[in-house]
Parts: C-alpha cells; sequence; structure tokens
C-alpha cells in the first residue's frame, strides 16, 4: 500500500472514532464518583481515563470527606479548579489556600500540591486541565509522593539562568528563563466575595475567574463565568477548538448548529458539563422564569485558539452576528434587576 493511501486511511480512521466520542451534555447523574488511592473520589466528564476522550483539555470531579487529606503529587501540565461545595483547603508548593463554594485555584506545572477538608461536610469540586494536551507530545508525567512533608519534596525542574550574548542559544537561554520566572510568580487563587460581574452586548453580565487579564499565568486555559437573566438568552456566535462550559446554578437549554436556524436544543441543568464543539454557531438560554442562571466556561484560549487565529488568518475564526442582530437576540442586560452575587449551593 503506498504512503498516499495509508496516509488516507489513517486521517479517515482518525476523525471516525473522535466522532464517536463527541457528546454535547454530559449530565451531573452520568459522572461515576470512584475510590482512589488519593483518598478522595474522582468522577469523569471528560477524559481519557473515563473513557471520554478529548484532545485538548479534561474535566474531572473530586469529593473529600471530612477529616481526610489527599496524597501529594505533581504533574507536567497545570489544572484550574473550581469549588462547588463544602470548605476545605489545597496546599500548592507549600502554601496553604482556604477555599469554600465558588473559589478558583490554578494549580501551576509541576508544583507539589494536595487538598483537605476540616470542615463537617463532603467537599466538592471541579478540574479543567491541560493534560490531554500534553499526551498528544508524550509529555504526560505524574509523580505522587504519599504523605510526605512539603520540606522533604524536591523543587519544580531547575532551569539555567540568564546569560549575555547575541546569539541564538543566549537569547533562548534568556527567553526561557524569563518565561519561567513569570509562570512561577502567576495568582493562585481567586475568593468568589471579590467578584464582580459586569453586563455585556450579549446579553449577561460576566467576569473572569482564572484568566491572565486579572494576574494568572496558565498554560493557555482560561476560565470566566456569565449569568443568563430569567428567560433570557446568550447571543449567538461561533469559533474554533471546544469551549466547555459548567452549569454552576440554573437549568436550560443550548442551541446548536452548522447554521444559525435549523440546528438542535439540548436541555442541561445544574451540575451538567455542555461541550460545544468545533465552530458550532451556539446559543445558550435560561428557561426560568425567575432566577438566573451561571455558567463557567472554560476554553484553551491563549494557547490552542490564539495559536489556531495565526496559523489560520485571514480566516475569521470568531463570529458573531452584526451588532443589530446580536442586539435584538441578546436584549439590554441593564433593563434586568440582577440578585446579589451570593455564593453557590450544592446540590
Amino acid at each position: 500500500m503506498t504512503h498516499y493511501h495509508i496516509q488516507k486511511k489513517r486521517r479517515a480512521a482518525f476523525v471516525e472514532e473522535w466522532r464517536n466520542y463527541q457528546k454535547t451534555v454530559i449530565a451531573l447523574a452520568d459522572v461515576e464518583m470512584a475510590e482512589t488511592a488519593r483518598g478522595t473520589r474522582v468522577g469523569v466528564y471528560v477524559s481519557e481515563d473515563g473513557d471520554r476522550p478529548t484532545r485538548t483539555m479534561d474535566a474531572l470531579a473530586h469529593e473529600i470527606d471530612p477529616g481526610v487529606t489527599s496524597t501529594i503529587h505533581r504533574h507536567s501540565w497545570d489544572a484550574m479548579v473550581l469549588v462547588v461545595a463544602g470548605r476545605g483547603w489545597t496546599e500548592i508548593d507549600g502554601q496553604r489556600i482556604d477555599w469554600s463554594p465558588g473559589d478558583s485555584l490554578h494549580l501551576p506545572a509541576w508544583s507539589w500540591h494536595r487538598s483537605g477538608n476540616d470542615g463537617a461536610e463532603t467537599a466538592r469540586y471541579l478540574s479543567f486541565s491541560s493534560e490531554p494536551m500534553l499526551a498528544t507530545m508524550g509529555m504526560s508525567v505524574l509523580e505522587d509522593q504519599g504523605h510526605t512533608p512539603f520540606a522533604n519534596l524536591p523543587g519544580r525542574p531547575a532551569f539555567s539562568s540568564e546569560i549575555d550574548g547575541a546569539d541564538p542559544y543566549s537569547r533562548r537561554m534568556r527567553r526561557l528563563a524569563r518565561e519561567q520566572r513569570k509562570r512561577r510568580s502567576g495568582r493562585l487563587h481567586t475568593n468568589w466575595d471579590e467578584l464582580e460581574l459586569l453586563p455585556t452586548p450579549r446579553g449577561t453580565r460576566t467576569t473572569f475567574l482564572l484568566d491572565r487579564a486579572i494576574g494568572y499565568e496558565a498554560s493557555g486555559i482560561t476560565m470566566a463565568m456569565f449569568e443568563i437573566g430569567p428567560g433570557r438568552g446568550q447571543s449567538m456566535h461561533r469559533h474554533p477548538g471546544e469551549a466547555w462550559l459548567y452549569v454552576l446554578e440554573g437549568e436550560g437549554h443550548s442551541y446548536m448548529g452548522e447554521e444559525p436556524e435549523g440546528g438542535k436544543n439540548h436541555p442541561w441543568r445544574k451540575g451538567d458539563l455542555i461541550v460545544v464543539d468545533h465552530f458550532l454557531w451556539h446559543q445558550h438560554f435560561n428557561d426560568a422564569p425567575d432566577g438566573t442562571a451561571k455558567v463557567v466556561r472554560i476554553h484553551m484560549f491563549d494557547s490552542l485558539l490564539e495559536t489556531m487565529r495565526v496559523l489560520m488568518d485571514p480566516k475569521v475564526l470568531f463570529e458573531e452576528p452584526p451588532d443589530h442582530i446580536r442586539d435584538a437576540q441578546a436584549g439590554n442586560p441593564h433593563e434586568i434587576d440582577w440578585p446579589a452575587v451570593e455564593r453557590p449551593t450544592w446540590p
């Protein structure tokens, strides 16, 4: 068989395999929690470890019972954490951060981390990581050190300091040293009580949870939250790359289709994960006549999507209707009587 025929067959089989993995809504009821060697329970929304592979990010649910402290581990990818129930703490490279429902944390690549629950109720949080992307390059490395004290653990991988010189090697050493210093000095925690949600032209009010705009130094994953008013919807748009939306509060449905009309509506409720596939037109609606819906959106924006924009320029990689159509879809967010921003509840 020729090179041409092997490549053609391989590409077709690859695409067909991944089409079979695609799901639009992963319901909370479909996330089976299992006991792990870390002392916690873990369930899979999307991950190869739960037979729902993706190419860029994974999404897991974690539970920690009262009195439990997980083992300490580190990995070559970074992760974002969203707390949805209970109160506990996470130690990141020896720094303890106490958290409550609605808080967000960043676990940098190669940072030692463990979590514990000193409270009286089970704590639950979601994690979103870039492990699948690193796995495609053979760079996913995980190290668990049980309950070893942090002081007895090795530090993050060393890197060489900057050196003088105008040659390519010296320039690379300087560039990578500066990048590592920046990556290792980013923000680690967003407290729910400090959030400010602001109205947008899409008809929702939004805020960043973890993003470089507010001091984080992640691998490219960004996490934001938007709130939809009672009976209202977000305006339609589309873009390449998967976008995941975790339903923090409320219930509704999402329109998705290859065209602005003629697609399908997908219902969702609290605790579900909505998967927006590549370059589909999509629009999210709050079906409740009273009460808002809060949705947390996770993208691999700074790395994957920005790289695609450069590689595929001048092709348009973010598209929404003209302003007058967008405004008609969204309505006026300033007319909504937005409630006070209260911490999420569970279940």
